[in-house]
C-alpha cells in the first residue's frame, strides 16, 4: 500500500524554464516547479550526472530515496563488483536546495562543468525529475519529428 500511496504523492514536473549561473556558481530555482512542491514540505533535491546525455538530473529527496533504496536492496556489499557499483552509483552526487529568501540553488562547480555550463541553463520538466542543461546543448538535443516517430514506433509498437 506504502508504493501506491507513494507514487500518488509524487511531485510530476512539466515545463521549460531558462535560468543564469551568477559568479558564485547559484542558480534561481524556477518558481513554477517550487509551487509543486508541498508547502512546509522538504524542499532538498538530490542532483548528479546523467549517465546518457550531458546534463544534470534532479530527483526530489523523497524520490531518490525510493530509487535508491530499490537499487540497494539488489545488491550484495559482500560482493566486490556490487561495493564497486553502488560507490560509483553513490559518486559525484550532491544534496541542494533552493534558499528561503531567493530560491537560489548552489550547485556545486564540478557538477555544472561536467555538462559544459558556462552561463545560461534550462530545467526541463521530465515528469519524475527535473534535468539540468547548459542551454546550447539543450536547444542542440533536440531530435526532428520523423526521428522522435521512429522511436515511438520502436519503444510502442501498439500505439499505433
Amino acid at each position: 500500500m506504502r508504493r501506491i500511496a507513494d507514487t500518488c504523492n509524487m511531485v510530476k514536473f512539466i515545463g521549460e524554464y531558462s535560468g543564469k549561473v551568477d559568479d558564485k556558481g547559484r542558480i534561481i530555482f524556477p518558481s513554477a516547479f517550487k509551487a509543486l512542491m508541498p508547502p512546509d514540505g522538504d524542499m532538498r533535491f538530490v542532483i548528479k550526472k546523467d549517465i546518457y546525455e550531458e546534463c544534470l538530473e534532479m530527483y526530489t529527496y523523497q524520490e531518490w530515496e525510493r530509487q535508491s533504496e530499490e537499487v540497494k536492496a539488489k545488491l550484495n556489499f559482500f560482493n566486490r563488483k556490487h561495493a564497486a557499483f553502488w560507490r560509483e552509483y553513490m559518486r559525484n552526487r550532491a544534496v541542494v536546495e533552493p534558499d528561503s529568501r531567493f530560491g537560489r540553488l548552489s550547485v556545486p562547480k564540478k557538477l555544472l562543468e561536467s555538462i559544459g555550463v558556462v552561463r545560461e541553463v534550462v530545467f526541463s520538466g521530465s515528469d519524475h525529475k527535473i534535468e539540468v542543461w547548459a542551454k546550447e546543448k539543450y536547444e542542440a538535443s533536440s531530435i526532428s519529428g520523423e526521428e522522435f516517430l521512429a522511436l515511438t514506433c520502436d519503444i510502442l509498437p501498439d500505439i499505433r
